[in-house]
């Protein structure tokens, strides 16, 4: 049984189709990088396998359980980092990661040991006592990846977890990814950052159109292109719908 498992999910709004038939596997211990140009599905896709936008078709699961048939219950298992995802700026990041180990069900032991580790995996130690108003973008996005996975959960799903940061500020997120697949965490996350893809992903899925064109590494995907780095392989991809565009008259 994969980690995740997306079989055929799709979503209409209105007559446009966003996403079509979408299948992808992360196993445990698997990172799985979601590539594409803007508007190609990725977003949609995992707020589908987060619960929070319901399929027109398919199915979604994590660790075996039906997201669409049991919300609740396949959130245990998720930790989810979107780009619109606010803090509570009066909050400090401790009192922030508190209560939302609460809600997850941690006793006061295990939220001790879990704040303690978030400070320690995400470098939080300088800012973790001081209101959320007055962080950076950085500091932000880290305490936002914090509360995300402050429950320990066996899934990963990360936005563009590293969106608009600097190399100092991505770093610890990026150390993060590798500690968890290491952890036998199933990561997956959509990334526009070819470095960071062919640093971090063991497999690669390439969405156009709101359908997985290629999907394999980053060697199987620069080899499948005929370009020598992962930028040239997501160029040709792309591309590829242009080419198949119509003209304008």
């Amino acid at each position: 049984m994969a980690a995740v498992e997306i079989q055929s999910l799709t979503k209409h709004f209105g007559a446009t189709c966003v996403v079509d038939a979408v299948s992808v596997r992360v196993e445990a211990g698997e990172v799985v990088g979601l590539l594409g140009p803007n508007g190609a599905g990725k977003t949609t896709t995992l707020r589908m396998l987060a619960g929070l936008i319901t399929p027109s078709a398919g199915s979604a699961r994590l660790c075996g359980v039906d997201v669409s048939q049991e919300p609740l219950r396949a959130r245990r298992h998720l930790g989810f980092l979107t780009a619109s995802t606010g803090l509570y700026d009066r909050l400090t990041v401790r009192e922030i990661l508190s209560i939302f180990g609460q809600l997850y069900g941690l006793t006061k032991e295990q939220l001790g040991l879990r704040i303690e580790a978030m400070i320690r995996e995400l470098d939080l130690a300088a800012f973790v006592d001081r209101r959320c108003g007055t962080l950076s973008s950085g500091q932000k996005q880290r305490a936002s990846i914090a509360r995300a996975v402050v429950h320990d959960p066996e899934v990963y799903v990360l936005d563009e977890p590293t969106a608009a940061l600097d190399p100092v500020a991505s770093s610890a997120i990026l150390d993060l990814v590798r500690s968890a697949r290491n952890r036998k965490k199933a990561v997956l996350f959509s990334t526009h950052r070819m470095e960071e893809a062919e640093f971090l992903c063991d497999r690669l899925a390439f969405l156009r159109a709101g359908k997985v064109v290629t999907e394999g590494t980053a060697a199987q995907l620069r080899q499948a292109s005929g370009q020598p780095t992962l930028t040239g392989a997501f160029l040709h991809f792309a591309r590829e719908e242009l080419a198949a565009a119509p003209r304008p008259t």
